[in-house]
């Protein structure tokens, strides 16, 4: 690690101890943001850990939508995001007016009601829409939990919600987004690796287009992968996500191998990595600075963050 790395996670390490502050990363950021982290964890993981620190400040290093999520959960802690700009595809591709008016439009067609169910990865305003929140980790659990006879509007995820209603037999109308990550993963690509190591298991998260699910030898969350790594006895992996968690996978299991899926060549050019851009906008020099300064500060509105308060909880509470 060069000079500038390690004087920065000195004075990140002294700040947060300075203001009682709290550091939260996501997998799929940056191996030395991961580093510096009092909690690492997917979606669901570091909502709940949030609500369960002692700490004055709470450091979010992840996409805007995480942040929202904490402050919602955690409305008497500041919260701060290193990056206001770090956002997410799949969030940014269900508006809260554009959701509204399909929910309305889906009630007048059916002259239904419909419970809403809403993937975490979304704004604050869609979930104010929201009955439920979930995550890849517990969807099944919570759609399994819903009245056979429910109907029920999944979104952004069109993948995600795919992948549920084939596991749970149920028929959800289904938002048609998707995380610009997982959906690019390279099919061509993964059969050639499957080909190159005959016998080795494919890990893949159920974002991910159904071709790429189909070839897959085990399916779930990034920390069910995770899990999965550790007590496999198998050597070698390949995985299907996002490459952050790559991370976490060869630093609890040192002596395994793990082969990243490359996405779809773009214009000439592949990479033997598939990453978020999003999550690497987290920096060690932004996390500093917005520690140093107390800013940027994740708001949420009142009127809003009440409404979604409670899909939220009803999450927690089903998972």
């Amino acid at each position: 690690m060069d000079l500038e790395k390690k004087e920065y996670i000195s004075k990140i390490k002294s700040l947060a101890k300075e203001k009682n502050a709290v550091i939260f990363a996501h997998y799929y950021t940056r191996p030395e943001i991961q580093e510096i982290a009092d909690f690492i964890g997917d979606s669901l993981a570091l909502a709940q850990q949030a609500t369960r620190v002692d700490a004055d400040i709470l450091v979010m290093c992840g996409v805007h939508f995480m942040g929202e999520t904490m402050k919602i959960l955690c409305p008497d802690k500041k919260v701060l995001i290193p990056d206001m700009n770090a956002g997410c595809s799949l969030a940014d591709s269900c508006k809260a007016e554009d959701l509204k008016q399909f929910i309305y439009q889906q009630s007048s067609i059916s002259n239904q009601k419909y419970t809403v169910v809403s993937y975490v990865n979304t704004t604050a305003e869609v979930k104010a829409l929201t009955d439920i929140v979930v995550t890849s980790s517990n969807a099944k659990k919570i759609v399994d939990q819903l009245p056979k006879d429910a109907n029920i509007i999944f979104g952004p995820d069109h993948n995600l919600g795919a992948y549920i209603n084939s596991v749970t037999g149920r028929n959800m109308i289904l938002w048609n987004g998707a995380c610009h990550v997982h959906s690019r993963f390279s099919l061509e690509a993964l059969l050639q690796l499957k080909k190159e190591n005959p016998g080795v298991e494919v890990l893949a998260h159920p974002e991910c287009k159904a071709p790429i699910l189909a070839q897959s030898d085990v399916i779930g969350s990034t920390k069910a992968l995770l899990e999965h790594t550790i007590q496999s006895p198998a050597k070698r992996f390949i995985i299907a996500t996002e490459s952050g968690i790559l991370f976490e996978m060869q630093r609890a299991c040192p002596d395994k191998e793990f082969i990243p899926v490359p996405p779809e060549m773009t214009e000439g050019v592949g990479c033997s990595c598939n990453e978020c851009e999003y999550m690497r906008m987290n920096t060690l020099e932004k996390v500093y600075n917005c520690l140093l300064n107390e800013s940027p500060e994740m708001q949420v509105k009142k009127e809003t963050a009440e409404k979604a308060v409670s899909a939220i909880r009803r999450m927690l509470e089903m998972s």
